[in-house]
């Protein structure tokens, strides 16, 4: 606070520089699904080494004609053009002919070109992307003509969304009504904002070293504006409170660190730790997704703690400063009166009767609970993409012209030298088998020593269908032969990331229990607080997961979210919603048991402390839950479903925690337990160092006195 000008400056520098620098370098994002140990990644270790062509970056370009065949007269002519064109773009390395008997429909309406890119498939920028699209833009005045793939993805992934706004503008709302002032609103959402552009700034730059998948941007995005903004709310809440109880400004703000940053910097901490245990799967892509969304929320929790309290040093005792008349006598009105009504007469409420509180509260958990169990994970493709876009309509015109299949094919890599008899054997085996629409002949390797086999299915990659064929292909197929094959491409690597992602999940929740657990024993020196807060956790995670699979699996209400058929449920979206909201229902806990914690202290009346807890957190954990909220749900326009999931589930989550959880569960249990809350075994108090959320409270703070604010009194 006394040297704010140079830490404000600093920030601005480190922020402009960050984003100089992601300027520069460009977006480089690739889902990567290297998978150790699988089908999969053996076959696709067999391409790196044998097929090197294969493994470069590709995507189909595929044209279709109104009328006629597209390889005679004017259609051809187009589809040449626009073939010179794409060989003649940069990063392209080589287009396949369009023209073959494979390439063409039976009908002759469709035919399609592969596009090989000069690097791998993480090399490609949008820009780059941009160049290959707008290389087929002189034929789309004869033709339908849509790039699938990667290239289409990248192209897709710079239109605009309305997400961000949509967030932001309900963000404002929440906040005027929660401060009644213009600057009491807008320093949240300044630092917040500021935090973000740093957190993804810098996650583009990590992207030049380390793998960021596609969507990772896109849900640092939510996971940053969400926590970014209700971070600095926290702070912002003490340290007008502080200022109304009489401090000065050079009083307030460190003593506002002290205590309510402290428990940010808790709060986030678990977070982050959160995120980061995600490693613990050795999934890449997981990892990777989990690292990135753990970059944002830490620069959050580093733009409340230094730069807010700048912002707040030079707004100095003009916090409340642009009032607007109704909102601000509102809600001056509910901070003084927050102790008799609202939330207090609420608190009451339960804790007159707490077992219908109980019950009420898990039967509706239990109610959204109860689709999870038919929850199955799988892989989204293409066809789940937004109606008109790039990769869609290439996606739908491949499925009409040669299946849908082919829009996902089985690479069947024979490693060793495998004799021509066997590779024939091996080749019928895979006809003949059900679900399959066509095997190409084999390839032999250049160096002989492995070849190359491509299946294509009769249903499309994200059916449950193709998943099942795989496992079939893999064990009553390949398997009976004899011979040494492995199954692989993004189809297979999609099935085998389902299959890993069930098998580690158990070892992810374990461990983030564990830490929670360890977490609130050191902070409230409890048994019974961390393993209450741990299963109403779980079962808030349950009711999303639950939502989620009811909405997108089963197809329930789809078509409010933008959606037309059911989409799989993406493997790694509960795995990472785990992780966010577990860490992100963890801060409410904290901020609502360190004010029950404090009271408890003060009392040693488990009934008041539940009581003066809620009433205290209750306003500012509310505002903070529905800005939460309505960021997640504006992402629920994305036109990405696997974003729409996200989105979903999150809202889901934190609305359910804020409300059923926090306003029914948790009083109620407490209640009934009583004491027992806050039962600790003297043993272990003995040994248990004393760690306080909120910072030890002290009579004084000796602070410089700062630099002279702008006169005026407080509001």
């Amino acid at each position: 606070m006394r040297r704010r000008w140079i830490v404000l400056i600093c920030c601005l520098m480190a922020v402009v520089g960050l984003g100089l620098a992601a300027g520069a370098l460009g977006t480089r994002t690739s889902d990567n699904f290297a998978l150790p140990g699988t089908g999969s990644q053996r076959a696709q270790d067999l391409l790196v080494d044998h097929f090197p062509a294969a493994t470069k970056a590709s995507s189909p370009v595929v044209f279709a004609a109104a009328e006629g065949r597209v390889d005679r007269g004017a259609n051809r002519a187009a589809v040449d053009g626009a073939l010179k064109d794409l060989r003649a773009a940069d990063d392209v390395a080589d287009v396949s002919d369009p023209f073959t008997p494979a390439t063409v429909s039976r009908d002759g309406r469709i035919a399609y070109a592969t596009v090989t890119l000069d690097g791998e498939p993480q090399d490609l920028t949008h820009a780059a992307a941009d160049d290959i699209v707008a290389a087929t833009d002189a034929a789309r005045s004869q033709l339908t003509v849509a790039v699938g793939g990667i290239v289409g993805q990248q192209a897709e992934a710079q239109v605009e969304d309305p997400s961000e706004a949509i967030g932001l503008a309900i963000a404002v709302i929440v906040l005027l009504v929660t401060f009644g002032s213009v600057v009491s609103m807008g320093l949240p959402l300044l630092t917040g904002l500021i935090g973000l552009g740093a957190g993804l700034s810098l996650v583009t730059v990590l992207g030049h070293l380390i793998t960021v998948p596609t969507i990772g941007p896109t849900l640092g995005t939510m996971i940053g504006l969400g926590v970014g903004i209700d971070y600095a709310l926290f702070l912002i809440t003490r340290h007008r409170q502080n200022l109304a109880a009489g401090m000065t400004v050079a009083e307030s703000i460190p003593r506002t660190v002290a205590t309510s940053g402290n428990a940010v910097v808790f709060a986030g901490g678990t977070v982050v730790v959160a995120l980061c245990s995600l490693a613990l799967t050795g999934i890449p892509i997981v990892s990777s997704l989990g690292y990135s969304a753990a970059i944002v929320v830490a620069i959050a929790v580093l733009a409340a703690i230094v730069l807010l309290p700048c912002l707040m040093a030079l707004v100095g005792t003009k916090i409340n400063a642009l009032p607007i008349p109704g909102l601000h006598r509102r809600a001056q009105r509910a901070q003084q009166r927050e102790g008799v009504h609202g939330w207090a007469r609420w608190a009451r409420a339960v804790a007159d009767r707490p077992w219908p509180a109980l019950i009420a509260g898990l039967a509706i958990l239990v109610a959204l609970m109860i689709p999870v169990f038919s929850l199955h994970l799988g892989q989204a493709d293409n066809g789940t993409a937004a109606k008109g876009s790039e990769q869609r309509v290439a996606f739908d015109l491949l499925s009409e012209g040669f299946g849908p299949g082919s829009n996902g094919p089985l690479l069947v890599a024979v490693p060793g030298a495998p004799q021509e008899a066997d590779l024939t054997r091996l080749a019928a085996a895979l006809t003949g088998a059900d679900g399959v629409a066509s095997v190409s002949p084999p390839i032999p390797a250049q160096d002989g020593q492995a070849a190359l086999l491509t299946v294509t299915p009769t249903t499309a990659p994200g059916d449950l269908a193709t998943e099942a064929l795989v496992r079939r292909l893999r064990n009553d197929v390949i398997a009976p032969t004899g011979i040494d094959a492995q199954v692989g491409g993004q189809t297979a690597a999609g099935v085998d990331l389902a299959a890993e992602i069930s098998d580690r999940l158990p070892l992810v929740i374990a461990f983030v229990l564990a830490l929670s657990f360890l977490l609130l024993l050191l902070a409230f020196r409890s048994i019974v607080l961390p393993i209450k807060a741990a299963v109403m956790n779980l079962l808030s995670i349950g009711a999303a997961y639950g939502v989620v699979t009811l909405v997108f699996q089963e197809g329930f209400g789809i078509s409010l979210i933008g959606l037309s058929d059911p989409v799989p449920i993406v493997s790694f979206v509960p795995l990472m919603m785990f992780a966010i909201l577990f860490g992100l229902s963890m801060d409410y806990e904290v901020f609502l048991l360190s004010a029950c914690h404090e009271r408890w202290i003060e009392t040693h009346d488990p009934r008041t402390a539940v009581v003066d807890g809620i009433a205290s957190t209750g306003r500012v954990i509310t505002s903070a839950a529905l800005i939460m909220v309505s960021v997640f749900a504006a992402f629920v326009g994305n036109a990405d479903p696997t974003v729409k999931q996200f989105g979903l589930g999150m809202a889901v989550a934190v609305a359910v925690d804020a409300t059923v959880v926090r306003c029914l569960l948790v009083p109620a249990v407490m209640i009934l337990l009583g004491r027992s809350s806050w039962w600790l075994p003297a043993w272990l108090d003995r040994r248990l160092p004393h760690v306080s959320v909120e910072g030890a409270p002290a009579p004084a703070l000796a602070v410089e006195a700062p630099e002279p604010v702008a006169a005026g009194g407080r509001d």
